[in-house]
């Protein structure tokens, strides 16, 4: 393990106390969180996130060789030059490019009758000249293709501005519309769109309207949001007949539909929100199909006519069950297309003309039984092919078009490896690893084949276990740099994500939230013990609620980590969930508890805070990442964190902080720029296990 060859940086000490539920919380490093963010002007805690870069770069200045091997491994990896699988809407073809060395794409349409010739519509390159960050929040393009609608976001704060292209004389039009979020929706009448503001705390909380060429002062506001813990969104149906307004938190969701060609018409509500009732909705010949948890956890599929879209009208099409969850449907002119997962694998169900009934309807067969597919981007009603992404641990990201008449699937694009990529070189396999609940834990695992599992074989064990998000067994070109050093990559899917179906989501939130960091100790033994791999030989890496379990589970077992990347950390759960002024913790209730007002949320949350529950012991090395600019783990939680161990810690072993001081919750911005933190990343990973030394 590697030791710091300087001593680093000291945070001030100030303490601040407060009694919540009868409990006097302490808290010395509060100072960091600048009382006027997201402005930090505060020149002490620039001074001192600035020290921590400094002394970050002076601990990783011995290893640069190495992480500059690392990023050539990484962008050797990555095709100079690429192009997306064309897709059609409307009287075009529309692809995105890499041109070569581009950190940023190029997007370009052709025309359907002359389909090679393809024209320029958006350079994001131009757009992100001289900036240090620079991320697309989406485009749209009007229903007569003549204008481009598309949003921009240039400092990390994820509050994207719109612009508008008129792509016939090649000049913005109108005033660009700050503060939003995605793209618009556009009216089918091609002279209106609706666009997301965001409030001044970064929450989506009204839809407006606004008409080409008219000032923004006269735009409408069709819809406003009063619950604070509710975020708005917006976006339109297959068949671009109606627009959707859909309001709601984690777990409770509400619809109001528009029809798109009557602009400004006011929105119908659907079903009235009730707390833990979902529903998503599309539609296709004159009716709309309802994905819904109002009969089961798992979800059921109704149908329903368009002027009778309230749940008193649902029949079902396809029953809630145990072992089918359903994640998601799109609806074609001649087919439905439900997403599902099987036991925990991913399927794709076609059901043709499902008026008729469920009869005909079948699953697409995929090469391998642990993969993860879904939904590529399918812009029209209709289409004769369905466009899907397919992964697995060891098959390289691909886009097949499946072919609805002849039932077959041709694959469009292979990822490209330019280094080269044999896949009979890695195996991969599934584990089913019970926790100390009994319950079993699945955890996908490649290597090499040449790799021996044993005690002291390397093992990089990754986890989220949040928000229902599933880690699925995907692929990873960047990967391969720890492959081929000899590690075994494991992810494991734990309870808080919902790999096997939403259960698995509730039974890692609220009052079971532990059973998440819980599953992942329990991973971490068992590998130990089955014989992959040995105690202090497992690196481990998280991101945001991924970086809290970072967090938790050294608190609880840190003796079995050789080294530690938290990337974004939500680490001061407690006192953020105590704080309704920042910018998601209303709408996080659902999902952690309100500590506010449940003294039980209070006691649970601080039981398991990473922040609040560091004492005095050996950690082990340990990368923590930041972005001033993040609205959703704010720089202090990680700046806090790191503060408090550095006072705290007894060993000698690696603790870094690396802020990003131009960027947000994604970190850099750049497709290249992004593979040198990955590089850092994976070098400090490599010494801290001894794997690599200092090169001067």
């Amino acid at each position: 393990m590697s030791a710091p060859r300087r001593n680093p940086p000291v945070a001030d000490r100030r303490p601040t106390t407060r009694v919540v539920h009868g409990v006097t919380l302490e808290d010395d490093y509060h100072w960091l969180k600048d009382p006027n963010y997201p402005d930090v002007t505060d020149p002490d805690i620039l001074d001192y996130l600035r020290a921590e870069n400094d002394y970050f770069d002076a601990e990783m200045a011995p290893y640069r060789t190495l992480v500059e091997t690392l990023f050539e491994e990484l962008k050797s990896r990555q095709p100079e030059e690429d192009e997306s699988v064309p897709y059609r809407r409307g009287a075009y073809w529309y692809r995105w490019r890499f041109e070569p060395g581009a950190q940023y794409r190029t997007w370009e349409r052709a025309p359907l009758a002359t389909p090679g010739v393809w024209s320029m519509i958006l350079d994001e390159t131009s757009l992100a000249d001289g900036r240090e960050y620079f991320s697309l929040g989406g485009i749209s393009v009007s229903p007569n293709g003549r204008f481009l609608a598309w949003s921009a976001d240039t400092d990390g704060s994820e509050r994207y501005r719109i612009s508008v292209t008129d792509l016939e004389a090649r000049v913005d039009v109108d005033e660009p519309i700050p503060n939003s979020l995605g793209a618009p929706v556009w009216s089918a009448d091609g002279k209106h769109f609706y666009y997301l503001q965001l409030s001044d705390n970064w929450r989506p909380y009204q839809v407006r309207l606004h008409r080409l060429g008219t000032p923004l002062a006269r735009d409408r506001t069709i819809y406003e949001e009063q619950d604070e813990s509710f975020f708005v969104g917006i976006s339109d149906t297959q068949s671009d007949d109606w627009i959707l307004i859909s309001t709601g938190d984690h777990v409770t969701s509400e619809v109001r539909l528009i029809p798109a060609g009557d602009a400004g018409a006011e929105p119908r509500l659907v079903a009235a929100r009730q707390a833990g009732l979902e529903y998503h909705l599309d539609h296709r010949a004159g009716r709309f199909y309802v994905l819904t948890n109002d009969e089961h956890r798992n979800f059921r599929l109704a149908v329903t006519p368009e002027d009778h879209p309230e749940p008193q009208h649902w029949q079902t099409l396809i029953e809630g069950s145990r072992t089918h969850y359903l994640t998601g449907m799109l609806c074609l002119k001649d087919v439905l297309v439900v997403s599902e997962r099987v036991d925990g694998l991913d399927q794709i169900r076609v059901i043709p003309e499902p008026e008729s009934g469920l009869e005909a309807s079948y699953y697409i067969e995929f090469p391998e039984p642990v993969h993860d597919v879904g939904f590529g981007t399918n812009a029209e009603y209709d289409q004769t092919s369905l466009r899907l992404v397919y992964q697995s641990m060891v098959t390289p990201v691909t886009v097949y078009d499946y072919d609805l008449q002849a039932r077959r699937l041709s694959t469009r694009k292979v990822q490209k490896i330019p280094s080269g990529y044999e896949p009979g070189t890695y195996t991969a396999e599934r584990l089913m690893v019970e926790a100390r609940d009994g319950v079993h834990v699945p955890v996908s695992l490649v290597r090499r084949v040449d790799v021996t599992p044993g005690p002291d074989t390397p093992l990089h064990l990754y986890g989220y276990g949040a928000y229902g998000i599933r880690m699925e067994p995907n692929f990873s070109a960047s990967r391969l740099s720890l492959l081929d050093r000899g590690f075994i990559y494991a992810i494991a899917h734990i309870r808080g994500g919902d790999e096997l179906g939403y259960h698995w989501y509730e039974d890692g939130k609220l009052d079971k939230r532990t059973n998440t960091f819980n599953d992942f100790v329990d991973v971490s033994r068992f590998l130990i013990e089955a014989g992959y791999t040995g105690a202090g030989r497992i690196t481990v890496s998280g991101g945001s609620a991924g970086g809290e379990l970072m967090g938790a589970v050294v608190n609880q077992a840190g003796e079995l980590y050789g080294a530690v990347a938290a990337h974004v950390p939500f680490m001061d759960v407690l006192n953020t969930m105590l704080d309704p002024q920042l910018p998601l913790t209303p709408i996080e209730w659902p999902e952690w508890g309100n500590p506010i007002e449940d003294p039980g949320a209070f006691e649970l949350i601080r039981s398991y805070s990473p922040y609040d529950n560091l004492t005095a012991r050996e950690y082990p090395p340990m990368l923590v990442t930041a972005g001033l600019n993040d609205p959703r783990v704010t720089y202090w939680e990680p700046a806090k964190y790191v503060a408090r161990i550095r006072h705290l810690k007894t060993d000698n072993h690696w603790l870094l902080l690396k802020t990003n001081m131009g960027a947000g919750h994604r970190g850099q911005s750049g497709r290249f720029d992004a593979l040198m933190e990955i590089a850092e990343e994976y070098a400090f990973l490599l010494v801290s296990l001894g794997l690599e030394q200092a090169s001067n």
